[in-house]
């Protein structure tokens, strides 16, 4: 068993292991030179098999830095240069140097965008503001000439913790040696901000420094050196050095934020960015998914703003604005897969969750389907689920072919309500009530929401007179009829007073079971219709106004009383016209018989006094009913007996 070792300039010296069972070849500490075809044959059976073996360059690199992968060339000769980013078989770069052609490419989403530098002499490409997502294989391709290649592998590494929550930053040891000395340093000053020093015996934490940002918040584990930031804040984001007794690993710490947000599909949401005020940036960047493609970027350094609403196959396309001042981005015409977003600047994060929900009203007693817009059941699974605690109701499994409904949790409030349509998966609730109304979730492959409102059927309101007596108005003799429009047990509607088409006023509640009235003044004689509106999203009641049914008008009144005045005069008249007959028979009488005549004519004269005086009582007690004060009508009342 022979490795004939000291072959091609000795690059296998020492480097090459033969195993005596299997046969296979071992290559250790592998480097570029030993990149190529290997091939194996075998003797008593003719056979071979080819190896192709690649060597890389391992390249670490924090996130927010720039990295350089070098060929070491010191001058491009008659080739082309071909960089490839072998994680997706992209070509990223190539330099045509007989045509003087140097490019890069915008592939990957734009992930590269921006980012790409080629150097003209040497060909190495440079990438700044590197990325977690930029991690992966690149390779280098020369063509013309001699054919060479080369490949690198690229880490990037990132630390991401949510605001207020803890952070370790480990050291990657075991156990420290005796004579260790470990240093954490923090901003582009490395200022030191946690110290180990095993031959002194000490450990010290100094978070007093750069303004006390990080006061009672850091701890150092003795034993292996790592560091941990408790209760993190957007000022801890930046760039973290370890120092071991002269080597340096760096650390970038990005703090994120996370908020929570709603919109009803179709409609605009603006979010709002709140880092500027944190620190200097020198670049705000917005990003669709977590760590995906940039839609929206602003470079303050340049002063300049873009939008990118064309990746992610157009469906931004005209639906997104930049505010250039502060760095807000409003999203129009909100659609369901409009889910997270993600604005960063340096090293600072907000990460915006957003539901965008279909609004649905039902009334109460009705049906309601929630549709999930297809024609066909092409999931594998379905799960619908309702309110807060994301409680599941329903589910279809297309593998299993069954469905079921959970009608029976919270505390039955969906019992013998709920059908699934098998063929589309959209979900039927029947009777809707009240304790309906919430969000809805439907799980596929997404997740959509559904907003659901269930209102009370509403009831006719009722126009009554507030009107106790004739009134009229200061200025005027104009009289007023004052009205009232009333409702009860209702909730989330509008109450309104009409004159025509046109808003009087109106009135509005979204507590439940309340009652409201709202009034309205009009004039007796007027001509113009009037309607009492009672409404809620999606429907109304209206009752008009009858004004002569529920106004009457004080000259009415006089008319009426004219009217009776005129009958008791007549009846007065009869009286006194009796009278007068009577008298004018005593007076014959009283020719027959002197004596009789002068008993007669007392006792008539008596009669007609007494008569006087009863007719005198019956106009007083009438004056006093009507109030009529006029002494020239008493007189003519006087006159006229």
């Amino acid at each position: 068993m022979t490795v004939f070792d000291d072959v091609l300039d000795g690059r296998f010296r020492d480097r090459l292991k033969l195993n005596n069972q299997t046969g296979s070849l071992t290559i250790t500490n592998t480097t570029m030179k030993h990149a190529g075809r290997y091939e194996l044959r075998t003797i008593n059976r003719p056979m071979s098999v080819v190896y192709i073996l690649t060597v890389y360059k391992e390249i670490s690199v924090t996130e927010g830095d720039s990295v350089t992968l070098n060929f070491n060339l010191t001058e491009i000769s008659e080739n082309d240069i071909l960089w490839e980013y072998e994680t997706e078989t992209a070509l990223i770069a190539h330099i045509n140097r007989t045509a003087g052609r140097f490019s890069t490419y915008d592939v990957l989403d734009g992930r590269f965008r921006d980012r790409l530098k080629l150097d003209n002499q040497t060909g190495s490409l440079t990438i700044t503001n590197i990325t977690t997502e930029h991690t992966g294989h690149y390779k280098l391709e020369i063509t013309g000439g001699k054919l060479s290649s080369k490949a690198f592998r690229v880490s990037v590494y990132e630390v991401l913790v949510a605001e207020e929550r803890s952070v370790t930053l480990n050291s990657g040891l075991t156990e420290m040696t005796n004579e260790g000395v470990i240093q954490w340093r923090f901003g582009s000053e490395n200022t030191l901000i946690a110290e180990i020093n095993k031959q002194a015996n000490s450990m010290t934490v100094f978070d007093d420094v750069l303004d006390g940002r990080f006061r009672d918040r850091l701890k150092l584990d003795n034993q292996i050196g790592s560091l941990t930031i408790t209760n993190t804040t957007m000022k801890h984001a930046g760039r973290y050095e370890l120092q071991i007794n002269g080597v340096i690993k760096p650390f970038n710490l990005t703090v994120a934020r996370v908020k929570f947000m709603s919109v009803k599909k179709d409609g605009s949401v603006t979010l709002i960015n709140d880092l500027t005020e944190m620190m200097d940036v020198d670049l705000i960047q917005w990003r669709f998914g977590f760590k995906g493609p940039v839609i929206a970027e602003i470079n303050v350094l340049d002063k300049t703003s873009s939008v990118y609403d064309d990746v992610l196959d157009e469906r931004f396309r005209d639906r997104l604005k930049l505010d250039g001042q502060t760095g807000s981005l409003t999203i129009t015409n909100t659609r369901t897969k409009d889910s997270i977003f993600e604005l960063t600047s340096n090293l600072m994060k907000t990460i915006f969750l957003l539901t965008v929900y279909k609004e649905i009203s039902v009334l109460e007693g009705d049906s309601v389907t929630l549709n999930t817009g297809r024609t066909e059941m092409d999931y594998k699974e379905i799960h619908w689920n309702f309110g807060l605690t994301n409680v599941l109701i329903a589910q279809i499994s297309a593998e299993k072919d069954t469905s079921e409904v959970y009608d029976a949790v919270l505390d039955g409030r969906f019992k013998h309500r709920l059908k699934l349509d098998y063929q589309t998966g959209s979900l039927i609730i029947t009777n809707t009530r009240n304790e309906h109304s919430g969000v809805y979730y439907l799980h596929t492959d997404t997740v959509k929401c559904y907003n659901l409102t269930v209102y009370a059927r509403l009831p006719v309101p009722v126009i009554s007179s507030n009107s106790s007596n004739c009134s009229s108005s200061s200025s005027s003799s104009q009289q007023n009829c004052s009205l009232v429009c009333s409702v009860v047990n209702v909730g989330h509607v509008t109450l309104s007073w009409y004159k025509g088409n046109s808003l009087l006023s109106s009135i509005s509640v979204s507590d439940l079971s309340i009652s409201l009235s709202l009034p309205l003044e009009v004039e007796y004689q007027e001509k113009n219709s009037y309607s009492c509106v009672l409404n809620n999203p999606i429907s109304s009641q209206t009752q008009h106004l009858d004004i002569t049914q529920l106004c009457h008008t004080c000259s009415d009144s006089v008319h009426c009383c004219g009217s009776t005045e005129a009958v008791i005069r007549l009846v007065l008249s009869a009286l006194v016209g009796v009278a007068t007959v009577v008298l004018l028979v005593y007076d014959i009488r009283s020719r027959r018989a002197e004596q009789d005549r002068a008993h007669i004519h007392s006792s008539a004269l008596a009669l007609s006094l007494r008569g006087f005086v009863m007719v005198e009582q019956i106009l007083l007690t009438f004056d006093r009913f009507e109030d009529l004060r006029n002494p020239m009508e008493r007189c003519r009342h006087y006159m006229w007996l």
